[in-house]
C-alpha cells in the first residue's frame, strides 16, 4: 500500500509524519540563532569526492545539441560547503536532498535522503560534539513546546521505543579502541596489524577470505559486537576512528594511527559523522586516489574525483570542523519509530512496486 493509501485510510497517521516538518525549523532556527549561514548545494554534480563505501547514481547530462556528458547525483553537500569555507564563507550549514545508490531494502536506508551538514571555522571536532548535544537537545524542547512529545516527560528525556533516554550533556564519550576492548574483548592496537586481525576474526567465528580487506574485519566486529552497545539510555559519542576510515579527516597528531573522527549515536541509531577536516591538499589528493583503487576493486562505479575541491584545498581551506547528519533518523527518533518507510512521504521502495 502506497503511504497516501495509508494515509487516507488512516489519518491518525498524519501526526507521524508531521513530526518531519517541526524537527526541519527547529534546524533552521538553532543555526539562525548561532548566525550559521544556510547554503543551497547542488544535486546533480560533475564529480563526486572519492569514498569507496559508496556507491553513486551516474546519469548522462544532455547540453542543447545533445552532447553527453556523465554527471551524478550528489553524495553529500560535503564539497561545495568546503569550496564556500575556502571562499570565506565562516560557518555554515546545508539541508538538502542527497543519493547514495545500493541502499535499499532496509529499514533505515533510503537510496534518496535528507542530509543535514554544518561547519564551524576554528574549530575541531571536539566542538561539534558539544554542538551535537545542543541541537538535540534543542530539537526535543521545541517539539516538547509544539506538543508533539509525551508531557510526562522533562525537557532533557526522549521515549523512544518505550526506552528512557536522557540527552543532558555531556554524553557518554568513548573511544574506538575502547569499545573494542569493552565489547569485544579486543586490544585494537593488536588489530590494527592486519595479520593479528585476521587471526582475531577467526578465533571469534567470522568469516575470513583471501579477499578479506583490513575494513570488512573491523566492520563485521563493529557492527556484531559493539554498535548494538552504543547510546543505550544516553547518547554515546564514539571518536578517534582508525585513519584509514576517514578519508576526508585530519589525524590525529598524538596518534596518526587514528583519525579525528566521531560517530554519534543514541539508542542503536547511527546519527551523526563529524571529522576534524583535513586541509593538506596533497595528503588529501593521496586518499582520494587510493580510495579509486578500492572503488575499481570493489567493481563499483568509476569515475574521475573533483579536482576543482584539490585546487580549493591548494589555496588553503581554514581549520574547521564539521559533520553530517541523517535528518531521516532524527525524524525517526523523534517520531518514535523504527523504520524509515514510516517518516517518509515517498519511500523510496515504492518504486519498485510498481503495478500499485
Amino acid at each position: 500500500m502506497k503511504t497516501w493509501q495509508k494515509l487516507k485510510k488512516n489519518p491518525q497517521l498524519w501526526d507521524k509524519y508531521f513530526v518531519r516538518e517541526k524537527v526541519l525549523t527547529a534546524i533552521r532556527r538553532f543555526f539562525q540563532d548561532r548566525k550559521f549561514h544556510e547554503v543551497e548545494t547542488p544535486t546533480l554534480i560533475a564529480r563526486p569526492p572519492a569514498e569507496s563505501y559508496l556507491e553513486v547514481f551516474e546519469t548522462t547530462l544532455l547540453d542543447r545539441a545533445r552532447n553527453p556528458s556523465k554527471a551524478y547525483l550528489s553524495t553529500s553537500p560535503e564539497v561545495p560547503l568546503k569550496k564556500l569555507l575556502v571562499a570565506g564563507i565562516g560557518n555554515c550549514f546545508a539541508l538538502t536532498k542527497s543519493f547514495r545508490n545500493t541502499e535499499t531494502q532496509s529499514d533505515l536506508h533510503n537510496p534518496e535522503f535528507t542530509i543535514l551538514e554544518w561547519y564551524r571555522v576554528h574549530a575541531n571536532y571536539k566542538d561539534i560534539m558539544e554542538d551535537c548535544e545542543e541541537l538535540v537537545l534543542f530539537i526535543n524542547t521545541y517539539l516538547e513546546r509544539m506538543g508533539s512529545n509525551p508531557r510526562n516527560l522533562r525537557p532533557t528525556e526522549l521515549m523512544y521505543q518505550r526506552k528512557h533516554v536522557d540527552l543532558s550533556a555531556p554524553w557518554e564519550r568513548l573511544s574506538v579502541a575502547q569499545s573494542f576492548a569493552k565489547w569485544a574483548g579486543i586490544d585494537f592496537g593488536e588489530f590494527l596489524d592486519f595479520t593479528k586481525a585476521k587471526e582475531i576474526a577467526m578465533n571469534k567465528g567470522y568469516r575470513v577470505e583471501k579477499q578479506t580487506t583490513w575494513e570488512e574485519l573491523y566492520n563485521q566486529i563493529f557492527l556484531n559486537e559493539i554498535e548494538p552497545h552504543l547510546g543505550r539510555g544516553k547518547p554515546t559519542i564514539l571518536y578517534d576512528f582508525p585513519s584509514a576510515m576517514g578519508a576526508l579527516a585530519k589525524k590525529k597528531q598524538s596518534d596518526p594511527r587514528f583519525a579525528e573522527r566521531f560517530e554519534f549515536y543514541i539508542e542503536g541509531l547511527e546519527l551523526g559523522d563529524c571529522y576534524s577536516e583535513l586541509t593538506d591538499a596533497k595528503e588529501q589528493k593521496e586518499r582520494f586516489e587510493r580510495e579509486l583503487v578500492e572503488i575499481k576493486r570493489l567493481g563499483k562505479t568509476f569515475y574521475a574525483y573533483d579536482n576543482d575541491f584539490i585546487d580549493a584545498l591548494k589555496v588553503g581551506l581554514p581549520t574547521c570542523s564539521g559533520i553530517a547528519v541523517g535528518v531521516d533518523r532524527l525524524v525517526m527518533l523523534f517520531a518514535n519509530t523504527k523504520k524509515i518507510q514510516d517518516i517518509l512521504f515517498f519511500p523510496s521502495e515504492e518504486l519498485f512496486n510498481k503495478t500499485s
